[in-house]
């Protein structure tokens, strides 16, 4: 499907938005701030298709998966598999009440993002089994014994590591932070303590994938 950017002809209002091209010909559109008729700017159009053959940047050296452990949102489970998948991550491992790609609500936030997945609804019985297959653990959280992650820099060369995230009011499991080889936590300068579990996760699965390319260009 392709997409324009739209202006409302109204000179009192002017509302600028993305429209498809596809389903109704320009004409058909109303300014949804004002009812006036809109135009296209042909020059804005854009197929989003188009994007998807962007180059991987991961190194294959680097095995990264996540564990979302207790996440309540099933918006912030859909972005987060969005973000995996993005950014490189191999396998996605669910705990709890975390919502699986089985949701009705999933596909909203996820936009039908291709990744491995398993379920356990036991979050402790989960960490326990990915160590015993081999994985090292690291979890993200504000934590006394925590490593700023701009420190750390990049996964150790492979070495499969799985990044736990923990729910968005309570955080990592204590038993599953007991679990874990390492603790990393994003630092913080606002009177906020915590971020976006979405927007943490993402952070920090970048910076340990590709880090390394930073390093080498610096």
């Amino acid at each position: 499907m392709t997409y324009a950017i739209h202006q409302c002809l109204n000179e009192g209002c002017r509302f600028r938005f993305p429209a498809a091209l596809d389903n109704e010909p320009v004409e058909g559109y109303r300014c949804p701030h004002c009812e006036s008729g809109v135009a296209a700017a042909e020059a804005t159009a854009v197929t989003p298709s188009d994007r998807e053959s962007a180059p991987q940047g991961a190194d294959s050296n680097l095995h990264l998966e996540l564990m979302l452990d207790n996440i309540r949102s099933v918006g912030n489970v859909g972005s987060l598999f969005r973000t995996a998948d993005g950014v490189g991550v191999r396998a996605m491992h669910l705990g709890g009440i975390t919502a699986t790609p089985e949701h009705q609500r999933f596909a909203k936030s996820a936009l039908g993002t291709p990744l491995p997945w398993a379920h356990n609804l036991n979050g402790v019985d989960l960490a326990r089994d990915l160590k015993g297959q081999g994985y090292a653990l690291w979890a993200l959280e504000e934590h006394h014994e925590a490593d700023d992650i701009f420190a750390v820099g990049t996964l150790p060369v492979g070495q499969p590591t799985v990044l736990v995230v923990g729910n968005e009011v309570v955080g990592v499991d204590p038993e599953i932070l007991d679990i874990c080889d390492r603790v990393v936590s994003i630092p913080m300068v606002g009177t906020k303590r915590s971020l976006n579990v979405v927007v943490a996760c993402g952070i920090a699965a970048y910076l340990l994938l590709h880090g390394r390319r930073q390093q080498e260009g610096a």
